[in-house]
């Protein structure tokens, strides 16, 4: 299965230039837990619902600060042909919740953790047999990395 297949391809996006308020308002409003930061067509960055609780937590004003000074800029992206494997992966490995979908610089749309729990909820019939060890659990990889101190 390929990402296409499940991608969102309405996604949210706001400037660079609006308020951390007016994002979260956003986001509520559009019940997402991130927004594409645009100029025109370009893709300037990713702002989560993670950079707004970071942003909020080191007693920063939602009122005054402005996307561009919280948001992600180095984003993570996929293309539309890559593997629902591949992204997740991808997400696994690099700890992101959203996954902006691209072909070449045109954004298509996004892929969520909530888009792959969609997919896995569908494909799994036994739910008690994933075969799983305790170690390789999402969980237990977010207890390990608390301990370590890697909260960035």
């Amino acid at each position: 299965m390929k990402v296409s297949e499940i991608m969102t391809k309405a996604v949210v996006s706001d400037s660079a230039d609006d308020t951390l308020k007016q994002a979260a308002a956003k986001m509520r409003e559009q019940q997402t837990g991130s927004i594409l930061v645009m100029e025109d067509q370009k893709l300037l960055g990713i702002f989560t619902e993670r950079d707004l609780l970071k942003a909020i937590a080191t007693g920063q004003d939602p009122d005054a600060v402005r996307l561009k000074d919280v948001m992600t800029t180095d984003v993570i992206t996929t293309t539309p042909g890559a593997s629902l494997h591949e992204a997740s992966e991808l997400m696994a490995s690099r700890w992101i919740r959203h996954l902006p979908v691209v072909d070449g610089d045109r954004v298509l749309g996004l892929i969520s953790q909530r888009d792959l729990v969609g997919v896995l909820a569908q494909l799994l019939h036994e739910p008690d047999s994933t075969g799983l060890d305790e170690g390789s659990l999402v969980r237990s990889r977010r207890i390990r990395r608390i301990e370590a101190g890697d909260l960035d």
